[in-house]
């Protein structure tokens, strides 16, 4: 989405991570947004006014009862000027007082005050995350409509390891545009055409390895996935998004579960089930390494034979498996990335898998699919091929979604 002309409000709350928001407002500047910035009495132990107000060009505000301000009604133009309220980093204490609608300071006051939506980006200690009381405010947040991006798996500053990391700033960008480009075409109810159904989608390559650094995998950016995951979500699906490496943000409104091997992948999948939906768009490694060797393979000397010989096993079918499981879903999807006979291979495979539709794409010479930002595919079912026109991965996306909807019966919106 273009985020030229955009306002968003920015909510620096007091923790390491602060020092991340500023990179943030960089980030923002270079998109064209114009940031305002509410900086917090913890936040200013860890950033500045002064280097915050550099980077934003504008004012930094701190204070509620600031008199120059408030004569204007201060907190509530703040709260309503922007289109998007960005928290980062989100603190424990921010989450609190915002699921229990305390307004004791300025970053409070305008968060209970304003009627635009909020992305949070926590950032605390493993435990605090953990703890019930934060399990229990971030499940309010989330029930009041409230967008969540991060946090992430990593080392705290403290020196402890797990969730908690705030987001990075690409992240925290990426998950803005997508609030507001939902906003923009009216999308932000918890309800929607796929409202009460749970679904499943697998995006991204897997990663097999052979030894500590190298590894097997077939190519994929995990786009149109990831898109999929945001279609469903949007149209008010409980999505699950289970994904291998790749190097983009997770739609704010789906749990991501992050994996590497195919068979983490279908452990994964089977957790989750029972699903109403299942979209498999994962490009799955066809094989493994037998043996995957502790240690580095290492080139032999000149004259040797240097090139090891790797027994490869096969991989679990993830398609197949959720076609055939005792749980299956109600409906399975495939995808077929092929580079010859595209509609009678997609035609077979949804056959001899088990599903009930299969997405097919060309992904032979001169394609550009594979990393692209569009895709072009046919919808293929048990009555025939339907051929949908070149388009973004993101309106072959909400297209699947609608297509879904009258599949379960539901009125569209």
């Amino acid at each position: 989405m273009n985020l030229e002309g955009k306002r968003v409000l920015l909510i620096i709350g007091g923790g390491i991570a602060a020092y991340k928001s500023l990179e943030l407002i960089r980030r923002l500047k270079e998109h064209g947004v114009a940031p305002g910035v509410i900086l917090t009495a913890a936040g200013s132990q860890f950033v500045t006014p002064l280097s915050v107000s550099s980077l934003a060009g504008e004012k930094v505000y701190q204070e509620l009862f600031d008199a120059t301000d408030e004569a204007q009604m201060g907190h509530i133009a703040l709260s309503r000027n922007a289109d998007l309220v960005v928290v980062a980093p989100a603190t424990a204490d921010l989450m609190a007082k915002l699921a229990g609608g305390l307004a004791n300071d300025l970053a409070s006051t305008v968060l209970l005050a304003t009627d635009k939506p909020v992305l949070m980006a926590p950032a605390m200690n493993v435990r605090m995350w953990q703890h019930a009381s934060t399990v229990r405010n971030l499940a309010t947040l989330k029930k009041d409509g409230i967008h969540i991006v991060g946090p992430n798996d990593g080392e705290m500053a403290c020196g402890e390891f797990g969730p908690g990391r705030m987001a990075e700033p690409e992240e925290i960008l990426a998950a803005v545009q997508a609030v507001l480009s939902r906003t923009q075409r009216g999308a932000l109810s918890e309800r929607g055409t796929l409202s009460g159904l749970k679904a499943l989608v697998t995006a991204g390559p897997t990663h097999e390895p052979i030894d500590p650094v190298r590894y097997l995998a077939n190519r994929s950016s995990g786009k149109q996935g990831y898109a999929i995951a945001e279609a469903f979500a949007d149209a008010g699906a409980e999505t699950v998004l289970i994904s291998g490496p790749v190097a983009i943000a997770p739609p704010p409104r789906a749990r991501l579960v992050r994996v590497e091997t195919a068979r983490q992948m279908l452990a994964a999948c089977e957790a989750e089930l029972p699903v109403d939906i299942a979209v498999c768009n994962a490009a799955v490694a066809d094989w493994r390494p037998a043996i995957h060797a502790n240690a580095k393979l290492k080139r032999r000397k000149p004259g040797e034979d240097s090139v090891p010989k790797i027994a490869l096993t096969e991989n679990p079918d993830i398609l197949q498996t959720l076609s055939r499981h005792g749980s299956r879903p109600a409906l399975v999807i495939g995808f077929a990335a092929e580079t010859e006979n595209l509609i009678e291979n997609a035609m077979q495979k949804r056959v001899y898998k088990g599903a009930d539709w299969i997405l097919a794409n060309d992904v032979g010479v001169g394609s550009t699919v594979l990393g692209g930002e569009s895709n072009r595919v046919h919808l293929v079912t048990k009555t025939g091929a339907e051929a949908w026109p070149e388009m973004s991965k993101t309106e072959v996306a909400r297209r699947l979604a609608t297509r879904i909807t009258a599949f379960f019966g539901k009125e569209a919106a």
